[in-house]
């Protein structure tokens, strides 16, 4: 049964009109999943109207491990001096993007922990080299943390930083380290980070150079609804401001080897993410592509999310570490990941960083 409020909700959307905070809590407390998803792919059809969905050949390595800030979600840095820390040298990077490049790849996301030992030049040398070295990949580098730390080694102010960064060739920035944006979660899983101030600040920024970035969020620990929703706003408030945003990209908090563990012990259920998707795409009205993820989620919950209203399906993730130390692994291929994108009724679309489509694989005949 169809709500008032459901109608009222509906029809704001279909008006093109920006749904409320309160609105946006009742859909995510009240409303019936699938009248949500049906919404959502109205607004997915309205931003990216053809029956095709995207995805990216990348790869995710990291340059070190060596990380100060103890974020009680994360089971992949080390402190300095630990056992198992490291960090690598910009030659060995590069040699990594160079095999990556020869394997396809096209996007390198790079992050690693928040090391005060490594000085600005080693980031400015490893854009400048891959940029040089590697043309055919895109340096998608460094976390708003890790952009922070620069401007704390390098006594630059954060707009010197990346204009630094854009100088050396860098275009694009990833979205990690948004977590939640609420300040009230932050203090609790991450207190040395910063503020979500801080997160929006470099993107603010980031953006009015010129860099095109995703935003993400990472739910399913001590997180409430308001919270969810305040992300959501804060995130859509800022993406008038440049529309610097490619996708929103949520994830669910994986628990395993970290301090976490002990409180949230299990998953979010797929229920939750399906809604999380359905949920962004409606409110984030302004947010270009909605990425799922069979990376994070599973294989089968990133598809059922590409009728929740996903457009993208992510990267191949050839390398990827963090999620790893969580014990949680998923991988694929390119030639999987175009037979689920198939399978889930899509043709799949390659595409550049910057959403580009660089080859389109329709259906195969027998299989449509």
């Amino acid at each position: 049964m169809v709500t008032p409020m459901m109608t009222s909700i509906r029809n704001k959307v279909r008006e093109q009109q920006r749904l409320t905070r309160e609105e946006g809590l009742w859909l995510l407390r009240n409303a019936e999943l699938l009248d949500t998803a049906a919404l959502a792919n109205e607004v997915r059809y309205r931003w990216n109207p053809e029956r095709r969905v995207t995805f990216v050949i990348d790869t995710n390595p990291n340059y070190s491990n060596v990380c100060t800030i103890d974020c009680i979600f994360c089971a992949f840095y080390r402190h300095p001096g630990d056992a198992g820390e490291y960090t690598h040298s910009v030659d060995h990077m590069i040699a990594k993007f160079q095999e990556a490049a020869d394997r396809g790849v096209t996007t390198v996301l790079l992050q690693g922990g928040v090391n005060p030992r490594l000085p600005f030049s080693y980031y400015l040398e490893l854009v400048e080299r891959t940029v040089k070295e590697v043309p055919r990949v895109q340096p998608h580098f460094f976390s708003t943390s890790e952009i922070l730390v620069m401007t704390e080694v390098s006594g630059l102010s954060l707009a010197q930083v990346l204009q630094r960064l854009w100088d050396a060739g860098m275009r694009t920035i990833p979205g990690g380290g948004a977590e939640i944006l609420s300040d009230r979660v932050k203090k609790k899983i991450s207190s040395k980070k910063g503020t979500s101030a801080d997160w929006l600040r470099v993107m603010r920024e980031a953006h009015g150079i010129g860099f095109k970035t995703t935003a993400t969020m990472m739910y399913g620990h001590l997180e409430t609804d308001e919270d969810v929703i305040e992300h959501l706003d804060v995130v859509r408030n800022l993406q008038e401001e440049y529309h610097g945003f490619t996708a929103f990209v949520p994830w669910s908090f994986k628990p395993g080897n970290t301090p976490l563990e002990k409180i949230i012990p299990h998953y979010a259920t797929p229920t939750r993410y399906l809604q999380m998707i359905a949920l962004a795409r409606v409110f984030l009205d302004n947010m270009p592509h909605i990425q799922a993820s069979w990376f994070s989620e599973g294989k089968k919950v990133g598809q059922i999310a590409l009728h929740f209203g996903a457009d993208d399906f992510g990267g191949t993730l050839q390398e990827e570490n963090v999620h790893a130390a969580a014990n949680f692994v998923n991988t694929t291929n390119t030639e999987e990941c175009i037979r689920l994108i198939h399978e889930s009724g899509f043709a799949a679309a390659q595409r550049t960083t910057l959403y580009d489509i660089l080859t389109v694989h329709e259906i195969p005949a027998e299989a449509a």
